[in-house]
């Protein structure tokens, strides 16, 4: 097996710990509108599929609300403002990320988030340690489609034989499986080992210890 030399990152429960202020966001446009407020759990399970879904999950008739737009722009307008409160990157996660550099790998985050936010998180919080950062952009269909993947590893000059994606849902698992990547999943993020061993995940890292050993075992 051709060694890995190019990480394509998910963003958020795998890089960044962004939960609290989206729950936050969540609850906020749910008061706004006079809805039930969900838990900080509920709201763990709804994240992966983008903000729209996590909209459509936390209201009654999800997109087919008659006040869905109205409301997916308030939280919108509310997260834009307040989306670096609370988020903060795992532990471990920027040496991780410095050495990975110092040994020449190749790395790029794609995430549903929008492209720009994409973009500006990862600029905030890593810097030059990322060489390429894809969010959700019409017309690429969002993950798990391979094709937000597919731009990442064109923008990087990568190869599929010595690339892995790492993630920490069942989204990442099959963008992975779409895109015909290894995969290595992380249970420090939005679902437990349980969920991603249901899901399929065959390489599960619990630790950023853990990952940097999968990572750099053979080099």
């Amino acid at each position: 097996m051709k060694e890995i030399k190019t990480c394509i990152w998910d963003l958020d429960g795998t890089l960044l710990d962004t939960l609290e202020d989206l729950a936050d966001g969540v609850n906020h446009t749910l008061r706004a509108f006079s809805l039930p407020e969900k838990t900080r759990e509920q709201i763990r399970s709804y994240v992966g599929n983008g903000a729209r879904r996590l909209i459509a999950l936390s209201i009654p008739d999800g997109e087919i609300n008659e006040s869905f737009d109205e409301i997916f722009t308030e939280f919108q307008s509310y997260y834009r403002e307040h989306c670096r409160i609370k988020t903060k990157p795992y532990d471990g996660v920027l040496p991780l990320l410095e050495k990975l550099n110092s040994l020449g790998f190749k790395q790029s985050i794609v995430s549903n988030k929008p492209d720009a936010a994409t973009k500006k998180l990862a600029s905030d919080y890593f810097g030059g340690l990322v060489h390429d950062a894809v969010g959700e952009k019409p017309p690429i269909p969002r993950k798990p489609a391979k094709d937000m993947v597919e731009l990442a590893m064109k923008n990087l000059g990568a190869d599929k034989e010595s690339t892995v994606y790492i993630g920490d849902s069942e989204v990442d698992i099959l963008t992975a499986k779409n895109a015909g990547l290894r995969c290595i999943s992380v249970s420090w993020g939005f679902r437990t080992k349980d969920e991603l061993i249901s899901q399929g995940a065959q390489t599960i890292c619990s630790s950023v210890s853990e990952l940097e050993k999968a990572l750099t075992q053979n080099t």
